[in-house]
């Protein structure tokens, strides 16, 4: 579909943007509250994103034939339960609604975090299910669900994807489009790294000796398929847990069967890294999700999150968000740079990613991915 107009509704710095144009398409209005986020927008597409779409006026928006937006998800909770409009309004929804039935664009597209479908227990999605309908949107019975890896990028990150064509100017009775099957063991996370970074990306003395503290454990003890997350204050321990949910004690019970299992080397390992005293007790916590599929920690990538240490497979990243958890190479004992984020969320080399770090981790954390994107859309078009 060449030559189509479209809007960039909640923008951020522009993965839609992107992925319209790639298809042919020009942007004639965006709306972004975040002003670091438009500064970015406007560097890269010279236009001032910087609008909040709850004070604009519908009628002032140019006319469009596709609306694209990745609004946020507040609760419905409180909304009227007579269905139709009225159950969007004080919502941010409810301006993605009221735009809508003023220009009455050809397609949509929307995206969305992944429990949207369980938010309020299905209610906010059949809301928005109902409304895009009312106004006469033909849409997919369910949400799509889709994430990075499945089209051949390596990041788990599943977001839905809200795609639809108003009966107006189409045939069409149903919408059907295809979701790729998960190709995760065929990624390589080497395949977004730009070679050598600045050193300010390292890893710092600290981490690279917890990291290896934990690369000893994982090749001390006698399995590698855990299936639970190591505690390591549980070792040697025999106090009452019953006041515990039971996840939690099943956790600390298997943390204490291994510990029993392996107890001469864990004594020893405790030992030399001076029973962990040195630790964040953060860092006391430590997820191997990688099996036999590598042999060191210095292998995988690597997140310190608040539940502790995890270690991943090096196929693919965890997903980015607004973030502050920036993933760690192993093997370059390094984290992301801001253009490998880039990379991962399919932003082209030409990018102009922010200058300041932070902004550009967050930014690329809210970014929608552009190859997805790019997909489901070519479908929708194609298909009507």
């Amino acid at each position: 579909m060449p030559n189509f107009r479209f809007i960039d509704l909640f923008a951020g710095i522009g993965g839609f943007h992107i992925a319209m144009s790639q298809l042919g398409g020009e942007c004639v209005f965006a709306s972004e509250i975040d002003k670091f986020a438009a500064e970015t927008y406007k560097q890269n597409f010279n236009i001032d994103s910087l609008n909040d779409i709850r004070t604009v006026d519908a009628l002032s928006i140019p006319p469009h034939d596709v609306l694209c937006a990745g609004f946020p998800c507040q609760s419905f909770s409180k909304a009227g339960k007579q269905g139709g409009f009225d159950d969007t309004r004080g919502t941010l929804f409810f301006d993605i609604k009221r735009i809508l039935a003023v220009h009455k664009p050809k397609y949509i597209v929307l995206e969305n975090v992944r429990n949207l479908v369980s938010h309020d227990k299905g209610r906010t999605w059949k809301i928005i299910s109902k409304t895009l309908k009312d106004l006469g949107y033909i849409i997919t019975e369910k949400p799509i669900i889709v994430s990075p890896h499945q089209i051949g990028v390596p990041q788990l990150r599943e977001r839905v994807y809200i795609l639809g064509v108003h009966k107006d100017f189409t045939n069409c009775k149903k919408i059907c489009l295809s979701v790729p099957k998960a190709k995760k063991n065929l990624l390589s996370g080497k395949s977004i790294l730009n070679g050598t970074s600045d050193p300010k990306y390292h890893i710092s003395d600290y981490e690279e000796y917890v990291l290896n503290a934990w690369n000893d454990f994982i090749n001390g003890i006698d399995t590698k398929v855990l299936g639970f997350p190591i505690w390591a204050k549980e070792f040697a321990q025999n106090t009452d847990i019953s006041q515990f949910p039971k996840w939690k004690q099943n956790f600390i019970l298997k943390n204490r069967e291994l510990y029993v299992r392996n107890r001469t080397f864990i004594d020893g390992w405790l030992n030399r890294y001076n029973h962990l005293k040195d630790f964040v007790p953060t860092h006391t916590k430590f997820e191997w999700q990688a099996g036999y599929d590598i042999s060191s920690v210095w292998e995988g990538i690597i997140q310190f999150r608040p539940s502790g240490i995890r270690v991943k497979r090096p196929t693919e990243f965890p997903a980015l968000v607004a973030m502050v958890h920036i993933p760690i190479v192993g093997w370059k004992k390094r984290r992301l740079t801001p253009r490998e984020v880039a990379n991962l969320q399919s932003f082209p080399d030409d990018f102009k990613v922010n200058a300041n770090p932070q902004q550009a981790f967050k930014q690329f954390g809210n970014a929608v991915n552009v190859k997805v994107v790019k997909t489901l859309a070519q479908q929708l078009f194609e298909q009507t």
